[in-house]
């Protein structure tokens, strides 16, 4: 199954390992300095061209690293998006 993120992006739903509230979970330290360090070792890709709403932690199969996605959709959204069979 797919999963649209926004702009023209799509993951497999196989892929996803978390899809996460950006207002909620950067009050956080630690989920501060896990987006700094992503984006620092080029991990962070951003399919937003408004203000962010969530981020996506997927897995990269083919460089066997994770890639954060920052998206302008909200988590709930994506949610359903993911529990829906519109892309299988």
């Amino acid at each position: 199954m797919y999963l649209h993120l926004g702009q023209s992006t799509v993951i497999t739903t196989k892929e996803l390992i978390g899809i996460f509230d950006m207002d909620n979970t950067t009050v956080m330290k630690s989920t501060r300095d896990y987006l700094t360090k992503a984006e620092k070792s080029g991990e962070v890709v951003n399919v937003s061209y408004e203000l962010p709403k969530s981020f996506i932690v997927c897995t990269d199969k083919a460089n066997n690293s994770k890639k954060v996605y920052i998206s302008q959709i909200s988590p709930s959204t994506l949610l359903k998006r993911a529990k829906s069979k519109q892309f299988e």
